[in-house]
């Protein structure tokens, strides 16, 4: 039955929630240093970090996104998340060792060693555009779902934007690395009860107990895997290459991800934390999945459709806009109070982590990759820390900036523009690793900023051919396509000089 959600409700569970969040802040950021910021003094249990990495992979846009697609997609999604577990092996058994054997603060800084100069500062370079892109628009859309829980203008969205980023400014402000590791557990922990409780609520509005709840989704194609229609965005074979290679850039090669994986004490920990999380992530997606099943069936069978609950047009069409709407509308006005009130907690669970883990990795790269803390002397620690800490802030409030930038915008073709140009952005850092890695080829580093601008656009200009002369879209794979523009790039400007093996 549809009930109105307490406001008062709201903010206490929000309020006590935080409370929590900045308690365990404190308690790990007490003596914190820069060394404790940035890699959190090499201390990290490897399985805290695992199991914190769950909440930082799974962002608040997949949170509220990935149920809600079941019913256009099935378990389309999967063979990608198979792919992942590919893409972590790869990480850990190459990136990994890499990176501690050159023992980096900045995963960028293989780059400098590798190439050059031009080329690291341009690895650095994609990578903020990257965050700073991707980062906003997950933000943004946590934000918006946050504001529709409030009346009609009660408190304006500029409001709930600013008391959101500073919170994530203030709990990260200190401790960085040290302090996300540890909240990264609270927040998986919340994240992962909410959909469970989710699931067993929408089970016993159903009669069903667990054999029987599995039974009726294997029973609808939403429990379907693999979609082989090979012109299809979501081809299974597509999915599956795009999951290896979205995993390995967007954690391998991604200064958030691997910042936490390098405060682990030894490579060997590091390792066992990436194959933890590898499995881990398999079951918690099929567990989203199964959530996004039986919503699905419980809205049909008792809530008269999509129609029934106002997300459909008059001729029954449903969009992704409104697909994305489903988990947040079941949970907060059918399932009771306390499913609305740990799914308001959930939400904000899946958000912290991608929020505060971007700040801290922005504001470590600009600080290791382009004012070189980890190479002058000229500076004193207590100015370095200051610069730091100003550092934090800026980013937090060009966030903010971008957030009520897409939301004076409010339009949906702009929003996945920005999130499009981020993912664009990831694939001139799988061209400069890979070859540095798999050749021995030195390139004329000045040409790096050049070649990091031309493969994403000839990447765009492909999958518009491909589309326009061949109905056949890359999909994912798009990230694949520009990391090979890019590999090929540093293959023409390569000199005739190898480095030794």
């Amino acid at each position: 039955m549809e009930h109105t959600f307490p406001l008062s409700w709201l903010l206490i569970a929000f309020t006590v929630y935080t409370a929590l969040l900045f308690f365990v802040s404190w308690l790990t950021s007490r003596k914190a240093d820069s060394g404790s910021y940035f890699l959190g003094n090499k201390k990290s249990p490897w399985p805290i970090v695992a199991y914190g990495m769950i909440g930082t992979s799974i962002s608040g846009v997949t949170f509220i996104s990935v149920p809600g697609n079941v019913m256009n997609e099935n378990f389309y999604y999967m063979p990608l998340v198979l792919g992942f577990v590919i893409g972590y092996i790869v990480i850990a058994k190459v990136l990994l060792p890499l990176y501690y054997k050159m023992n980096v603060t900045s995963i960028y800084s293989y780059l400098e060693s590798r190439f050059g100069f031009a080329t690291y500062r341009t690895g650095a370079a994609v990578f903020m555009v990257s965050r700073v892109l991707g980062a906003a628009v997950r933000i943004f859309v946590v934000v918006l779902v946050l504001h529709t829980f409030l009346p009609d203008g009660a408190v304006p969205f500029w409001v709930v934007a600013a008391v959101f980023m500073f919170l994530i400014f203030l709990y990260t402000y200190k401790g960085g690395v040290k302090t996300i590791i540890w909240t990264d557990v609270l927040q998986t922990t919340f994240m992962l009860l909410a959909v469970i409780l989710t699931v067993v609520s929408v089970a016993r509005a159903m009669d069903w107990n667990f054999s029987e709840m599995t039974r009726a989704v294997s029973e609808t194609n939403y429990s379907d895997w693999f979609n082989w229609e090979w012109s299809a965005s979501n081809n299974a074979i597509k999915q599956f290459i795009s999951g290896i290679f979205i995993t390995i850039v967007m954690t391998g090669l991604d200064q958030e991800m691997m910042q936490k994986n390098l405060s682990c004490k030894d490579i060997r920990s590091a390792q066992k934390n990436i194959y933890t999380t590898s499995i881990t992530l398999v079951v918690v997606n099929l567990l989203f999945l199964l959530l996004g099943a039986v919503l699905a069936i419980y809205v049909s069978s008792k809530l008269g459709g999509m129609q029934g609950i106002g997300l459909a047009d008059a001729s029954g069409i449903v969009s992704k806009a409104q697909t994305d709407k489903l988990f947040p509308v079941i949970a907060s006005q059918y399932l009771g109070l306390g499913v609305g009130l740990f799914f308001i907690i959930g939400l904000i669970s899946a958000s912290y982590p991608s929020a505060g883990g971007a700040l801290t990795s922005l504001t470590t790269s600009f600080c290791i990759d382009f004012l070189g803390f980890n190479k002058r002397t000229d500076m004193e620690q207590s100015r370095k820390d200051k610069i730091r800490k100003r550092t934090h802030a800026f980013f937090a409030v060009l966030f903010f900036v971008i957030i009520l930038i897409l939301y004076a915008v409010n339009n949906q073709a702009i929003i996945n523009l920005v999130y499009m140009l981020a993912a664009y952005t990831y694939g001139p850092l799988l061209g400069f690793f890979f070859f540095g890695i798999f050749t021995r080829y030195q390139v004329r580093d000045k040409a790096a900023p050049y070649i990091a601008v031309a493969a994403p656009v000839l990447c765009f200009l492909t999958d518009l051919a491909c589309k326009t002369f061949f109905d056949f879209g890359l999909g994912f794979t798009i990230l694949l396509a520009n990391g090979l523009f890019t590999f090929f790039g540093m293959w023409i400007f390569r000199k005739p000089r190898m480095i030794p093996e």
